[in-house]
Parts: structure tokens; C-alpha cells; sequence
């Protein structure tokens, strides 16, 4: 698996390699402390710009690419998702960091990004894709259902959020040889 920086786009999303110049654009939109609550580290407020040069160096470097969210349909800069945990010599990565500011959720933002992101993925030689949340956050495991990923387990106590609660962290997983099904449900949602 060889996987690199580059645009992704359909009809609803467009995904932009992180770059300095996307700073100001998140900066507004990561203010909601809520989407910072369940998370390992945090990135409103003051601690925007650390967690921001995190991300950009991490996908300088090449342990993970870093996208900017564009919505297509409002022209408007909405999140921010990338993959991480890339290990080319067991064809697998994961995508997460994955959040949308409130205008975005709920919407056809994430089945587009997600679309984005397998297609590449499993494109580039993937044979598995991971995504991964904390126990209590809901809302993502139901999107992670719904998109048709398979549910392999919960590891216990396995990061600490910078709240300084311990995480479980349920771990999802699509297959390569799932990815046709997968996604033929993310563009029937896109399609309706």
C-alpha cells in the first residue's frame, strides 16, 4: 500500500492536504469546546494552534494525511478529517480526527468524506480501513453503523483524554472485500 497527499473531491465534499494557509479557516469553527470533550487531546480555545501544528506536522512528515473539509454545496470550510496510523506493510490505515463544525452535521458531509477516504484507501492498496471513538460517544458508533463497518471491539482503558478520564475505545473495521457493499450504501445515502 502506498498512499499519499493529495485532493479528493465528489459532488458534496471537496478534502484538501492540510497546509499552513487552512489555519484561520478551522480556527473559528474548533472553538466548540463539545467537540473537544471525548477526545485524547484538545483544540479549542487556546489550544487550537498546538493541536493545528500537531496535525500539520504529523502530515508533513508522512504518519498521517490531514484534510481541510470543504462542503461543495455552501462553499464553506466545515471540518477537518484525516488518516492516521498508516502502515503500508500490513496494507492499513485508519481515518479519524474526523469532526464538522455544527452547520455540517447531521448533513451529507460525513457519507461524502468517508466515501472519499475509502475509495483512496482501499484505491492505493488498503486491504483494511480502522476507525475508531470513545465509549460514550454515541453519535459516532451510529454513523459508523450506518455506514456499514463492522463493530470488533472494545479496548478498555486505552487512552487517556486530556480531561483525564480513561477512554475505552470501540474499534471499527471495513475490509476490503467489504468495501463494495460499503460502498454502495454510502452512495445510495449520497444519492437521496
Amino acid at each position: 500500500m502506498q498512499i499519499s497527499p493529495s485532493v479528493l473531491s465528489n459532488a458534496q465534499v471537496r478534502l484538501d492536504p492540510l497546509v499552513e494557509a487552512h489555519r484561520e479557516a478551522l480556527r473559528p469553527l474548533a472553538q466548540e469546546i463539545e467537540l473537544w470533550a471525548l477526545t485524547s487531546l484538545r483544540g479549542d480555545g487556546e489550544h487550537f494552534d498546538a493541536w493545528f501544528n500537531l496535525m500539520l506536522e504529523s502530515t508533513q512528515g508522512g504518519s498521517q494525511i490531514s484534510h481541510q473539509v470543504t462542503d461543495l454545496g455552501t462553499g464553506q470550510v466545515v471540518g477537518h478529517t484525516a488518516f492516521l496510523s498508516i502502515v503500508p506493510e500490513h496494507a492499513r490505515l485508519e481515518i479519524g480526527w474526523t469532526w464538522y463544525g455544527a452547520p455540517a452535521r447531521g448533513t451529507k458531509v460525513n457519507p461524502a468524506c468517508k466515501h472519499l477516504l475509502m475509495e483512496r484507501a482501499f484505491g492505493c492498496g488498503a486491504e483494511r480501513v480502522e476507525l475508531k471513538t470513545h465509549h460514550r460517544n454515541l453519535r459516532s458508533q451510529a454513523a459508523m453503523t450506518k455506514m456499514g463497518a463492522t463493530r470488533e471491539g472494545t479496548l478498555r482503558r486505552h487512552l487517556k483524554c486530556w480531561t483525564g478520564e480513561w477512554r475505552d475505545t470501540v474499534w471499527f473495521s471495513v475490509l476490503k472485500d467489504e468495501w463494495p457493499d460499503v460502498k454502495a450504501g454510502l452512495e445510495a445515502r449520497l444519492g437521496a
